[in-house]
């Protein structure tokens, strides 16, 4: 596939489209949220977990990644096992901690919900080229890693 042409944008341009994109994300955060019958924070966790897979995360992990402390992510798994998206299990290495597995309804309920939203991204990948795709990915990585940064210098309260 050859690259298209695509318009000229400024990186302030840009800076806007992709405020546009995480306010349109996490007004569809809220929504899907409220269908899966749960909260956003509680969503975002349950997310962690799915992407974990099978390399099961401790509750301190999880409440690192979302900025919440060690009690609140006790509420937040409290909820999600009482809602049927996790259960705990003890950890091999050490019992006193937990790890976090999704459980496979809810995996497929969720997976329902976001895989139409999930197909159109993937078909609009295919206006661009292995190359601009590499450029995407590397851009989203290293934009996570910057804002990863950014939280835990600037917004970390404990």
């Amino acid at each position: 596939m050859q690259a298209k042409s695509r318009p000229p944008a400024t990186p302030e341009q840009t800076l806007w489209a992709m405020d546009q994109l995480i306010a349109t994300h996490l007004v569809g955060q809220h929504e899907i949220a409220q269908r899966a019958g749960v909260n956003v924070t509680d969503l975002t966790c349950f997310g962690f977990v799915v992407g974990a897979g099978e390399d099961l995360l401790t509750a301190g992990e999880l409440a690192e990644r979302v900025h919440v402390t060690t009690g609140a992510m006790t509420g937040i798994l409290n909820r999600l096992e009482r809602a049927g998206y996790i259960t705990r299990r003890p950890d091999p290495a050490d019992r006193r901690r937990v790890r976090v597995a999704a459980q496979p309804e809810a995996l497929a309920r969720t997976q329902e919900i976001y895989e139409p939203y999930y197909a159109r991204v993937t078909a609009l990948f295919a206006d661009y080229t292995p190359e601009e795709i590499a450029v995407l990915h590397d851009w989203f990585t290293r934009a996570t890693s910057l804002a990863a940064a950014y939280l835990e210098e600037h917004c970390r309260t404990d």
